[in-house]
């Protein structure tokens, strides 16, 4: 067993000169398209909101207690556990395997809805300048197309998708930038403050400022292709929240400040008009042309992190091994497919069903998360925590209240068709775990159990433990503590008990 371990230490240190790991910009770069992509899609919050002032304030205000707190729970719990998998590995360790199952699965669920969202996005930006789009004969080929090539950039590698989704960040937020600076001898500072709260709506409202400013956490689930997780996480979520905040407020306030527009003209897409009406059809066109890059970078990075998430699942035996299997690129192929096909079969489905049906089930998902995050505090006093919020339990549980209220509060606002399909989804996530633990039971596909990063759980062989896996149990609970000088001592302890046998 010693020599194997050292045999696939050698690998995965081949692999990883091989395939790059994700550094501090590009992990920017893609938490801001876990999050945001840019302004388009906050336009609605103008209309919903009755005028500029709640959207505005919706922006300032929300991410004090929603982003933040989560972002400095992600950093905590992704440096701790700096493994792929992300939130799965956090509730399996606070609550066990059967919850971080279901966690999974509703994250990844819901993932592949919000990724359904993108390919139509982009064609319905383009629709605009080419009308053929409009068509179904052009639409359908359009969003496989899409969908295809897409994927096949993430086969290629995650340091492609990171490099690239910098790129497109950069070209997305330029013109916005532009609009801001030609905007400036236009401004009526009064008009920011203009607000009809007899016609807010306010399930619209508060569903936008959530869509727009969730997922901090989608991000950890690719932890293991990080490199320096410790230091680049903590770093890389500072700076994503400043870029995602300034993202939505320097538009808003350009295109809000400098047009007297009617609140009932912002809706998806107004930006283009905006930028028209500001700086001329060339600026249009840019931001047309921007929203349409933006799309595809949203769908890169949240393709990304539900396959490492998917992959992650399989190391730690939740999954058949199939799933952990990697391309000569480094990039897991099975979980990889298994997103495109979810977003294929879920492209059919409207905007604001999407919108609505994901916001549900990542909220339960966060919820979990909140309580594993104490639970852990209260469980793990003494487990390895290179990045910790400096709060006492006591604080970490208040921090805790504001963002938990919130998700409560957009629950209670979805319709009965989400509470259908939504609940569907949790019963058929209850189900296969079941179904996953008999498979694993008969044998009828293989699963990983020496990677499983000492996780026990009832997926794991009921033949009782003898002193070596007792040891190697051991060595894999430590390496979730991030130490790497107690996993090793571990690991030469297992040699020689290895030897002596």
């Amino acid at each position: 067993m010693g020599e194997e371990g050292m045999v696939n230490d050698v690998k995965n240190t081949a692999s990883e000169k091989k395939n790059p790991k994700l550094t501090l910009l590009p992990l920017i770069a893609l938490i801001f398209y876990e999050v945001s992509g840019g302004p388009f899609g906050v336009e609605d919050s103008v209309k919903a909101g009755g005028g500029p002032l709640l959207s505005l304030l919706g922006f300032l205000i929300f991410p004090l207690f929603w982003s933040i707190p989560e972002a400095l729970i992600t950093a905590e719990l992704a440096t701790s556990f700096p493994q792929n998998g992300g939130y799965v590995i956090w509730i399996s360790s606070a609550f066990g395997p059967f919850w971080g199952f279901q966690e999974g699965f509703w994250k990844w669920f819901s993932g592949v809805m919000d990724n359904a969202l993108y390919p139509v996005l982009f064609l319905d930006y383009l629709k605009h300048s080419m009308p053929i789009f409009n068509h179904l004969i052009a639409r359908i080929p359009a969003l496989l197309g899409i969908t295809v090539s897409l994927t096949y950039l993430n086969y290629r590698g995650l340091h492609i998708v990171g490099f690239s989704t910098f790129l497109l960040a950069s070209f997305s937020l330029f013109p916005f930038l532009v609009m801001g600076i030609l905007s400036i001898p236009r401004i009526r500072p009064r008009q920011w403050f203009v607000a009809d709260f007899k016609n807010v709506e306010w399930r619209g409202y508060f569903n936008t400022m959530f869509w727009n400013l969730n997922y901090w956490d989608k991000a950890s689930t690719l932890a293991g292709e990080v490199e320096d997780p410790s230091r680049t996480f903590p770093k890389a979520l500072l700076g994503a929240v400043v870029l995602v905040v300034s993202s939505y407020i320097i538009p808003l306030l350009a295109g809000t400040g400098a047009l007297n527009s009617n609140p009932s003209e912002w809706s998806d897409g107004y930006f283009a008009e905006a930028g028209m009406l500001i700086g001329g059809l060339w600026l249009k066109w840019w931001i047309q042309a921007a929203a349409a890059m933006s799309n595809m970078g949203l769908f890169e990075a949240e393709m990304s992190s539900d396959a490492f998430q998917v992959l992650g699942m399989s190391e730690m035996g939740m999954l058949p091994s199939i799933f952990a299997s990697r391309s000569k690129y480094g990039t897991p192929t099975i979980s990889i497919l298994c997103s495109a096909t979810g977003v294929i079969f879920l492209s059919w489905m409207t905007f604001q069903e999407i919108v609505e049906f994901l916001n549900f089930l990542y909220s339960l998902g966060m919820l979990l998360e909140f309580a594993a995050f104490i639970k852990l505090r209260i469980k793990k006093p003494d487990l390895h925590r290179p990045y910790k919020i400096p709060l006492q339990t006591v604080g970490a549980t208040v921090l805790c209240l504001p963002p938990s209220l919130l998700l409560l509060f957009v629950m209670y606002l979805a319709s009965l068709k989400t509470f259908i399909v939504s609940g569907s989804v949790i019963i058929l996530g209850l189900l296969l775990y079941p179904a996953i633990v008999h498979a694993k039971e008969k044998k009828w596909c293989h699963f990983n159990t020496r990677e499983r990063l000492g996780l026990s759980n009832d997926l794991e062989d009921l033949s009782g433990p003898t002193e070596l896996d007792q040891v190697v149990a051991d060595d894999a609970s430590l390496s979730l503590l991030g130490n790497s000088k107690r996993v090793q001592d571990s690991k030469t302890l297992s040699q020689e008990i290895s030897t002596v046998d």
